[in-house]
């Protein structure tokens, strides 16, 4: 059994003409079914990922399933989300005595959202295979030119198909015949100047479209960040112990400072949050990096429509190049760098 790399066309229509036709990378194992899918050519997204459990495999993503829903889709879904996630105020921020007007994508609040590599065209550099894992890198140069962020960088994202053991955490000794998906990020700053910069990734999460009203979920000890009318901080809550409660009527729009609930043999700090199917009997763990300049902030959004929902490691707050909370500026030649997981227990 081993690991393989693939590609398929994405979508059997056209796109329009000012788009090229979109290339769908297949990470899999083939001795469990597992796989994951990248599509490089927008915005570098992750759009399909299975895994396994005991004997079932579960698809866990929701996310468009056609170019035409792609390119209509409003959520973000499976989105990298740089250089800043979620929104900024008016689109309008000041670094370093200068102010800046980014383009303003969420008319209905008046924000910035959501960063600058949504849809954009990702070149693949690197891609391997060995016994233990499949994995392909992707990278984005962004040249300073759009309104508002004239500061170059290069944004690289590794998606690492490989056996859950490998994720050094210390878990599971039945892990190494399941595989998790690991994603790893450097965000280097290639001009001259000094440059704000924050990461995210917003994936929808679902068990094969099970209702989320059916799922419970587990959340490390944090403090709730308080919003206004427009999506934007207003203060923090006093510090809330880890937690686990049912989706069932509930409604979360709401990002968190969180707090590490592990750390692995080597020193690494991290949170995982945990999506729990008591009817399927698994449970999806996502996890995120945590620390100096790491992904210690959360996002847990529930869509109206009840059949998935967006838990969304960020490494700042909304609004960050605003209020610099867990803002990282990076020197020219200076990187960013994280990593964030998806496994079942």
């Amino acid at each position: 059994m081993s690991f393989s790399i693939t590609t398929q066309p994405f979508g059997p229509l056209p796109l329009p003409s000012d788009r090229k036709p979109l290339t769908e990378y297949i990470l899999q194992y083939e001795g469990t079914g597992e796989f994951a899918t990248i599509i490089p050519g927008f915005g570098g997204f992750l759009r399909r990922l299975v895994l396994r459990r005991g004997q079932h495999l579960f698809a866990l993503l929701k996310s468009p399933d056609s170019p035409q829903a792609l390119l209509a889709d409003e959520s973000y879904a499976g989105s990298l989300l740089f250089p800043f996630p979620s929104r900024i105020k008016h689109g309008i921020y000041a670094f370093e005595g200068e102010k800046h007007a980014l383009r303003m994508n969420e008319a209905s609040r008046d924000n910035a959202i959501h960063g600058l590599v949504h849809g954009q065209s990702f070149t693949v550099v690197d891609q391997e295979t060995t016994p233990n894992h499949a994995s392909l890198t992707v990278r984005y140069d962004y040249a300073g030119d759009a309104v508002g962020y004239p500061f170059p960088f290069a944004l690289t994202v590794t998606y690492e198909l490989t056996r859950a053991d490998w994720l050094n955490l210390g878990s599971n000794p039945d892990e190494d015949r399941m595989c998790a998906l690991r994603i790893t990020y450097s965000a280097l700053n290639t001009g001259e100047t000094r440059c704000p910069v924050a990461f995210g990734w917003h994936p929808y999460f679902t068990f094969t479209s099970e209702p989320i009203d059916e799922l419970e979920i587990s959340l490390p000890a944090r403090s709730v960040i308080k919003l206004d009318d427009y999506m934007i901080p207003s203060g923090i809550e006093p510090k809330t112990p880890a937690e686990t409660f049912s989706l069932r009527e509930r409604t979360l729009d709401t990002p968190f400072l969180i707090e590490p609930t592990g750390q692995t043999p080597d020193g690494v700090s991290f949170a995982e949050t945990i999506l729990d199917s008591p009817k399927a009997g698994v449970k999806l763990v996502v996890g995120q990096e945590t620390g100096e300049g790491k992904l210690n902030y959360l996002v847990c959004y529930t869509p109206a429509r009840r059949d998935s929902i967006a838990i969304e490691p960020l490494t700042a707050n909304v609004d960050s190049l605003n209020n610099g909370e867990g803002l990282v500026v990076l020197n020219p030649g200076e990187a960013m760098t994280g990593s964030m997981w998806v496994r079942l227990q």
